[in-house]
């Protein structure tokens, strides 16, 4: 594998970068995406316990919602409901800033999936690009323009420059794939959070 590396030129080591990279993505928001990291087992007991306390006109403190702010990522959301009702907002103040904490986590679920997408768009022209290096640096050769260059050497020249193309899409697939996968994940966790905010908000607001 290696001489193969070392055989296919400079323009493969930029692919080589990026599938490291790209690897480290799918790595990292596969366990960031983990249903038991987004919804730990005390969030939403915390919440909801918290939310019935407050029907009963038992106020939670500030350091208990400061808690369950940091309980997850979509932790914030639950808190920014129950810290509306605490402050005595109203529905529509409470939807509003309910809105900003939303894109917030939104954001977080999101990150990185943009870079894996360019990873699965570009690769397979950077893979065109070493093979177009490759050929010209091929058939620009003095033996080959005087046509005293070897047969079996110009073959075994064009199928080095091709491992550029083949290490692209090797690299962009993958890519692309688990691109697609964790976007679903992803749209699958915002619908989660939004529908235990939902859940929440209704409980709080619904006499208001």
């Amino acid at each position: 594998m290696y001489s193969i590396l070392l055989s296919a030129g400079w323009p493969i080591w930029p692919l080589l970068l990026i599938s490291i990279i790209g690897l480290a993505i799918v790595l990292e928001r596969s366990w960031y995406l983990r249903q038991i990291h987004v919804f730990p087992k005390d969030c939403l007991e915390t919440a909801f316990s918290l939310c019935n306390q407050m029907l009963k006109d038992n106020k939670p403190s500030d350091a208990q919602i400061s808690a369950l702010t940091q309980l997850s990522p979509a932790s914030p959301l639950l808190a920014c409901v129950l810290k509306e009702k605490l402050n005595g907002s109203n529905s529509e103040a409470a939807l509003e800033e309910l809105q900003a904490v939303a894109q917030m986590t939104w954001f977080k679920l999101d990150r990185y999936l943009g870079i894996l997408a360019t990873i699965a768009t570009i690769a397979p022209l950077l893979g065109l690009f070493g093979t177009v290096v490759g050929m010209i640096e091929i058939f620009g050769s003095q033996g080959a323009i005087n046509g005293a260059g070897s047969p079996q050497q110009l073959a075994h020249g064009i199928s080095v420059a091709l491992y550029n193309t083949a290490f692209g899409l090797l690299i962009a697939i993958p890519a692309l794939a688990a691109w697609r996968g964790l976007r679903a994940l992803a749209n699958e966790r915002q619908r989660e959070c939004e529908e235990f905010t939902r859940q929440l908000f209704k409980k709080l607001y619904s006499q208001s």
